[in-house]
């Protein structure tokens, strides 16, 4: 089974919101589902210069604060552009992050993104992953999702 490294920013805003972003549906390890971005570690890259490099790539923001918060080892089935899917263990490190507070401009891997205050967390479809990641930093009360009925108001800069 193929193995991976993957970052996690956990983006914080002045203003006590989170960065939360909707995979498209035809693609990734959580597909349609709003999560935390991320993504993998490059060969030869320091675990650091890779966050700073994704959240980059994806959002087009940059880190003022990077707090390693904990890790953990998953196995997922990830569904690739072409429609195959593969099973790889990813290992998750997951860190506190803020910005400058501007609005992320999103690449292709993503819908939509939005801003959300704790207590609006509950409203969104959010893949299991992440609810349970927000619930061991103190974010989310509960890791069970709820009903989540929030499929947007996404804010999209595709």
């Amino acid at each position: 089974m193929k193995r991976r490294l993957i970052v996690v920013p956990l983006i914080r805003r002045a203003d006590g919101r989170y960065l939360l972003i909707k995979m498209p549906g035809h693609r990734g390890v959580f597909p349609g589902q709003w999560g935390l971005p991320g993504g993998g570690v490059e060969e030869g890259e320091r675990i650091e210069d890779a966050l700073r490099r994704e959240v980059r790539e994806e959002l087009q923001l940059d880190l003022l604060t990077m707090e390693p918060l904990y890790f953990k080892g998953e196995v997922h089935e990830k569904l690739q552009p072409t429609g195959e899917r593969q099973t790889m263990y990813m290992v998750f490190l997951i860190y506190a992050c803020t910005t400058d507070g501007r609005d992320p401009v999103i690449n292709e891997e993503f819908d939509a993104y939005d801003w959300v205050a704790p207590d609006e967390l509950d409203r969104y479809d959010m893949n299991d992953a992440t609810r349970i990641t927000l619930h061991q930093v103190g974010v989310l009360a509960t890791p069970l999702a709820p009903n989540a009925s929030h499929s947007g108001p996404p804010r999209s800069s595709a």
